[in-house]
């Protein structure tokens, strides 16, 4: 920074010494050539920025100037005394040196937007307590603080319980049914009725055919509750769409045997889930793949791919297992033979260990 001024000083007395040998008339029509530049400078240029060395150099320069024509330079009287409160404010400023309430830890403020994310009915004081529990001391003040930074008000911080929610809180007790179609190599349509148990992700094909009316679903609902025999019991929720082929009928037989019907909303395949994620996995690994040639070929194709998802399939919310295994830790084998299984003719494989 001095090393700069030096320069500037230097390059200054340098051009008052050439000013001298140059006659008045020469002096006079350059200071009309730099008048006219700073004016279109200052039309381009709203605020300049001035260095340290240059904001002496003009403060020295600008003594020397009536007041009148002061007044009108980049350096005012004003800029001069702004400069100079800015030097007195930066001279008399301490460094920060630790004094005050500590700030909260990341880590915490992290756990404490966590919290009340996850638990959008829980207050300051009842994230204050959970804190407590884990080994944080914090108080409501600085709860409250650290979720209005993060736009999390108080609680409830959502009105009503999300679809998610509830679906989360009974997977165990909960069946989820629906349609899809295919078809066939005559372009003749065929509609598959199939059942999805959310807890353990089984699938349960009920039925193929091309006129789907209300008494065939209705004979479906029977068989499969049939098939569940005494499971039957355990499943209090069936999710379904507002499908017309889902007549009262339907419901009144799911209804014997303690089992809520829960319709989603209108044009809201998301909220049925479960069922739309088979519907696509079916899609892209079976249906797809295959000619169907009727609804004979099509209940076989679809019986054969329903037995290696409930059998051999892997899921991930079930740690990559699939449905009917019950073996939750696997146990490293030595190395062995593979052996490679054919599903469908070859258009899916399974592997097992041989020997």
């Amino acid at each position: 920074m001095a090393l700069r001024l030096f320069y500037l000083i230097s390059c200054h007395i340098v051009g008052w010494l050439t000013l001298l040998a140059r006659g008045d008339t020469s002096k006079t029509l350059e200071i009309l050539v730099l008048r006219h530049e700073v004016a279109v400078l200052r039309r381009q240029v709203g605020r300049p920025r001035l260095s340290w060395a240059d904001r002496a150099v003009l403060a020295a320069l600008a003594r020397g100037l009536p007041a009148a024509l002061r007044a009108h330079r980049l350096v005012t009287p004003g800029t001069l005394l702004r400069w100079h409160r800015r030097l007195v404010a930066r001279h008399w400023t301490y460094p920060n040196r630790g004094m005050g309430r500590p700030a909260t830890d990341p880590a915490v403020v992290a756990l404490i937007r966590k919290l009340a994310r996850d638990n959008p009915r829980w207050g300051y004081e009842r994230i204050r307590g959970e804190l407590r529990h884990l080994g944080h001391q914090v108080s409501g003040a600085t709860i409250r603080r650290i979720l209005k930074r993060a736009r999390l008000g108080p609680a409830p911080r959502r009105a009503d319980d999300r679809w998610r929610d509830f679906l989360r809180a009974h997977t165990a007790s909960t069946l989820a049914c629906d349609f899809f179609t295919v078809d066939t190599v005559t372009l003749r349509r065929l509609y598959v009725l199939f059942v999805v148990e959310v807890g353990t992700r089984l699938v349960h094909v009920l039925g193929v055919t091309a006129r789907p009316d209300g008494a065939w679903v209705t004979q479906q609902a029977r068989t499969l509750l049939a098939d569940l025999k005494d499971r039957a019991g355990t499943f209090r929720f069936l999710i379904r769409d507002r499908d017309a082929k889902f007549t009262d009928s339907f419901d009144e037989v799911f209804a014997g045997d303690d089992i809520h019907v829960l319709k989603i909303p209108p044009r809201s395949p998301r909220a049925n889930a479960f069922a739309e994620g088979w519907v696509r996995t079916a899609r892209t690994e079976c249906t797809d793949r295959l000619l169907i040639f009727g609804e004979r070929h099509l209940r076989t194709v679809l019986d054969e791919y329903a037995d290696h998802c409930n059998r051999h399939g892997p899921h991930r919310s079930l740690g990559l297992r699939a449905p009917t295994d019950d073996d939750s830790d696997v146990i490293p084998l030595p190395t062995g033979r593979i052996e490679r299984r054919h599903v469908l003719g070859g258009l899916i494989s399974e592997y097992q260990r041989v020997g």
